[in-house]
């Protein structure tokens, strides 16, 4: 564990698993994950999955979906992995039928039509769901390999920072919540070489 607070390399203090935020490494050459925030939604010996949750799109789901009301709930990014597929988390519980628990009171998935229903009938649930297109995949052993290649840190999950699509930077939110070691990396610049 760093104690040295000019420390710019400290130790990940959890390992991935279901619920937890990858934070990419503020020197991550990767351009595509490069300042994201990664909700894992599943880790296991077969591989990994998630969602970035820091990209965004221009559109609104209604956009992209037909029969959606029009909601204008924005889509996110998550990852470059079956991209042409609308994924989606919510706070909505069992309420979604095949809904399944990523995190506390955080729901990935469940019956579409179900979710349309409840959008459609209440407008104002829009603020309980995200939606994706895509998703961020690591094949068996891979994230841990990157892990040890320091380009992640990990970070337990929580239902504000996952769902709250407003935090204008939520990476560096997220570095400076995961305490005083963590912090400086949130200034660290964007091209080192300029400064």
């Amino acid at each position: 564990m760093a104690h040295n607070i000019l420390d710019l390399d400290p130790e990940n203090r959890y390992k991935p698993a279901r619920g937890r935020l990858l934070v990419s490494e503020p020197y991550l050459p990767d351009p595509y994950f490069r300042r994201t925030v990664v909700l894992l939604c599943d880790h296991n010996e077969e591989g990994s999955f998630g969602f970035v949750l820091n990209r965004h799109m221009d559109m609104a789901v209604n956009e992209l979906m037909e029969n959606m009301p029009p909601i204008g709930s924005q889509v996110s990014i998550g990852g470059p992995v079956q991209s042409g597929n609308l994924y989606y988390l919510h706070t909505l519980g069992l309420r979604i039928e095949g809904s399944q628990e990523v995190v506390d009171g955080v729901f990935m998935g469940g019956d579409y039509e179900q979710l349309r229903g409840v959008l459609t009938a209440d407008r104002k649930l829009t603020k309980h769901v995200r939606f994706f297109v895509g998703y961020s995949g690591w094949s068996k052993d891979q994230l841990d390999k990157e892990i040890s290649e320091k380009s992640w840190l990990v970070s337990q999950g929580d239902k504000k920072r996952i769902m709250d699509v407003r935090t204008a930077d939520l990476w560096g939110g997220t570095l400076r919540a995961m305490g005083k070691s963590f912090a400086p990396l949130a200034n660290f610049p964007d091209d080192p070489s300029l400064n």
